[in-house]
């Protein structure tokens, strides 16, 4: 499973890379930290899951999912600002996860599993 980081903290950013590379199956191919560089990388064929920031160095998640639509890769919301109108706006992007950074953190390894699972 090839997964695309689009996180603007190197320091967030490591710890998931450390959360993720004890799964063989996972692969991370790109970090990224502005909404530019995530578009461009999430168009890219091998990206199956897009683990995504909302606030960004330079541009947001949302502009990364309006920018891409319904052509993206699955995608995981992991922010710092799990605000309700932030959750059905991604909801209303059809993101497949959204996650608050403070509280479910750790659940990557088992959505990335689950998403493996369900195709």
């Amino acid at each position: 499973m090839n997964i695309l980081l689009v996180e603007d903290s190197e320091r967030i950013a490591a710890r998931v890379r450390d959360l993720l590379t004890t799964d063989p199956e996972v692969n991370i191919v790109a970090t990224v930290r502005d909404q530019q560089s995530a578009i461009d990388s999430a168009r890219r064929s091998d990206v199956d899951v897009m683990i995504l920031d909302l606030q960004l160095a330079v541009g947001t998640g949302f502009g990364v999912l309006e920018a891409l639509g319904l052509h993206r890769p699955k995608t995981i919301v992991m922010t710092n600002y799990a605000l309700p109108q932030y959750r059905e706006l991604a909801r209303r992007h059809g993101v497949e996860y959204f996650l608050d950074k403070s509280v479910d953190f750790d659940r990557l390894p088992e959505i990335l599993v689950e998403l493996r699972r369900n195709g």
